[in-house]
């Protein structure tokens, strides 16, 4: 039993729920996050029997946890507030910071604070979770403090008299509904409001709505002016409104221009959006990092899991994610122009997986070749793109095909440069040929010559590899918007397994059977059954049908937040996600079943679950790596070094150094970084003079997105610091 999983269960036998994140990370392994914890025995040995070097998290529902970042934290240097802080369990995190946990009183229902009691202390409670010792994060461990553990949650002690205070004055994160901290005081460590200039109830949102027209029309960003707002309820709204309500006037307020601000305030466009159950459109897009794929999803039952198995079984270094991008792909083209859905989807898709080299992306490629030329279908597998021309011309003489090839990236990197037609024509004619799976796709035509044809429903299915740095660098930003990323099903395979002594070992005659039974399977009679093909109508369940509605309802409403924010990368990869659901979960039957396919609720559930958490982790990827121009480019490589560093801060004499860029440009791309609200410059005394730092916005991811929240109620984020 590792210690790991020891610490787990002692916890767990405490009363605290438990579940593991990534070795090394604060990520969570489980598809839910924190809200999967549970206490019982049996499935937290599971999982540390499966990741036996995860690390141990629990939620803070019901605690609070005053997280103080940083080894030399201004805060803590008050001893007689460290001695009230320290009358529980503290935890020592591995950046130097404490967690100081304690219960919450009865009554209370407090929720996650970022840098709201004072810089750098945050407080986790009610959507929130918390790493423990011994986990490590960084190579370095979580431990207890001197002559500290954590007891019982009915021993653990109520947080100071001072904290309560504090925490009920945040309103909308402070009490439960009638708990003290709705009525007006003064700030702390403040007077209050000048002249008694209280705002009272009626008055609360056209005020705050004014005061932020009046600090956007001079340029200040979202987030500058939500904290102005904040202050401002917090001093002198009587009562004060929910943090959530000043959140929506400022994100409403950021809509416009600094020059459209003072229209849409003369005509209350606030209001008119407060009173619309539509208040989505009102609000910026929060993008967070969903985190690689869950493991669980990387399973299909049937075909897909036998190939799959097959394939880690005899690779040199068996990869869990290649194997089931090979294994879908071989399924998909096995049933092109064979199979369709009610609603007329098709299994033609366009898989990318993203590994390093020499780490297994080899393997599931000649699997799928042996697989297909065992079956007599050896036509049907194609390699590199030459040319649009060449793909039509090739799809025209089997109008099924599945090209796999390797480094994707440097296809893209030729379109990118291209100076003639022939690359972006390749790009060109991928995108309308998945378009025209379930119709005919029409042969270019060459001056002077007859028209070739048409192509019959044709079924294209590319199983593509690349390194990911290379791959996102060669993303554009056009690429982005004009549908191409939006049809990738773009799969991270993470670090390179073990590797294994290589053995020959037979297909198993069972994928054959199955693979030969979709190769003999026809429809008709006569001459035109190869070309003009009616596929086989896949029924659905009423179960599956209220998912996939359901899927499709979730993925409009991200299409809506997109589009309000001119977010085209946005609108283009959510309105894709529907029909990537209907598609994969018309896969997962066929696969299941081959005989007797039925979309059911299990495939639905899968295929929705897969395709909105894809659609998260794709953007997030791109916004964090695809620049518009060279400067872009810089900008995102500026705040990589500060995402990537302690506290995500550095001095600006580290950073310089580390962007190993003139002193000119750096200076401007701080400015132009400050003016998107994407990092914040401070000043402080260190030794031998001042210091300058450079921190980074919580939650910044690049260039496409204006702001993103430090708290947050997804439970694979939590809001975890430390």
């Amino acid at each position: 039993m590792s210690v790991l999983r020891d610490d787990a269960t002692r916890y767990a036998a405490l009363g605290y729920p438990v579940f593991p994140c990534a070795p090394g990370k604060k990520t969570p392994l489980t598809a839910h996050g924190f809200k999967d914890a549970t206490t019982e025995f049996t499935q937290i040995e599971a999982w540390w029997m499966e990741h036996p070097d995860a690390n141990v998290a629990m939620p803070t529902a019901g605690l609070l946890v005053v997280d103080v970042d940083g080894p030399d934290n201004p805060w803590l240097g008050d001893s007689a507030r460290v001695k009230d802080l320290s009358c529980g369990p503290v935890s020592l995190t591995p950046s130097g910071g404490r967690h100081f946990i304690f219960r919450q009183p009865p009554g209370k229902g407090w929720r996650n604070t970022a840098g709201r009691i004072a810089p750098k202390v945050d407080t986790r409670a009610n959507g929130g979770y918390i790493v423990l010792p011994p986990s490590v994060v960084g190579g370095k461990q979580y431990r207890w403090g001197e002559a500290s553990a954590l007891v019982r949650p009915d021993k653990l002690p109520e947080p100071p008299g001072w904290v309560r205070a504090l925490l009920d004055r945040l309103g909308g994160n402070g009490s439960m509904p009638g708990a003290p901290g709705g009525a007006h005081r003064p700030s702390q460590g403040g007077d209050p409001a000048p002249g008694g200039n209280i705002i009272p109830d009626g008055q609360r949102n056209d005020t705050l709505a004014s005061l932020a027209g009046t600090m956007r029309r001079v340029g200040m960003s979202r987030e500058a002016i939500l904290a102005a707002l904040a202050q401002t309820n917090q001093d002198r709204c009587q009562p004060q409104l929910p943090l959530c309500e000043v959140e929506k006037i400022a994100a409403s307020i950021c809509r416009y221009e600094p020059n459209q601000v003072t229209v849409g305030v003369a005509e209350n466009h606030w209001a008119q959006n407060a009173g619309s159950a539509a208040s989505v459109v009102g609000s910026a897009p929060v993008l967070s990092d969903p985190g690689p794929m869950p493991a669980e999803l990387f399973r299909v039952p049937g075909f897909v899991s036998e190939v799959m198995d097959h394939c880690l079984v005899t690779a040199p270094y068996p990869n869990v994610v290649m194997a089931f991008a090979g294994a879908l792909a071989l399924q998909a083209v096995l049933a092109g122009r064979k199979v369709r859905d009610p609603g007329d989807n098709r299994t033609n898709l366009y898989l990318l997986g993203l590994a390093h080299s020499s780490a297994g992306k080899e393997h599931p490629r000649k699997l799928n070749t042996e697989i297909l030329h065992g079956v007599g279908l050896s036509s049907q597998v194609g390699g590199r793109f030459a040319s649009g021309e060449g793909l039509q011309d090739a799809l025209f003489g089997e109008p099924c095909m599945l090209f796999q090839t390797d480094e994707i990236d440097g296809m893209l990197q030729s379109i990118n440069k291209a100076k003639d037609a022939r690359h972006e024509n390749i790009m060109g004619t991928m995108l309308t040929i998945y378009s025209s799976a379930n119709s005919v796709f029409p042969m270019r035509r060459k001056a002077g010559k007859e028209s070739p044809g048409v192509i019959d429903q044709p079924c294209l299915v590319v199983f593509g590899t690349a390194i990911p740095k290379h791959y996102y660098q060669a993303l554009s930003e056009r690429m982005l918007t004009n549908g191409f990323f939006a049809r990738m099903i773009v799969l991270e395979c993470g670090h390179r397994a073990p590797g294994q002594e290589p053995r020959i070992q037979p297909l198993p005659e069972r994928v054959l059977e199955t693979a030969k039974w979709w190769a003999d399977l026809r429809f008709g009679t006569g001459n035109l059954e190869d070309r003009h093909l009616e596929p086989r109508i896949v029924p659905q369940s009423d179960e599956s049908k209220s998912i996939l509605i359901e899927t499709r309802v979730k993925a409009e409403a991200e299409y809506t937040k997109a589009e309000a924010a001119g977010d085209e990368a946005g609108t283009s990869v959510w309105g894709r996600v529907s029909e990537h659901a209907r598609k994969l979960a018309l896969i997962y039957a066929v696969s299941e079943n081959h005989d007797r396919p039925e979309i059911g609720k299990t495939a639905t559930e899968w295929a929705s679950r897969f395709v909105m958490h894809q659609a998260r982790r794709m953007l997030f990827m791109a916004r964090t790596h695809v620049a518009e121009n060279p400067f872009d480019a810089e900008c995102l490589k500026l705040l990589k070094k500060l995402r990537g560093a302690p506290g995500r801060e550095l001095q600006h004499s580290v950073l310089l150094k580390r962007m190993k860029t003139d002193a000119k440009t750096f200076r401007a791309l701080i400015a132009t970084l400050e003016q998107r609200g994407e990092v914040v410059v401070r000043t402080e005394a260190v030794r031998g003079g001042g210091g300058r730092f450079y921190c980074l916005v919580s939650g910044s991811a690049g260039p496409f997105h204006p702001h993103l929240s430090a708290e947050t109620d997804n439970p694979r984020e939590g809001g975890v610091k430390g």
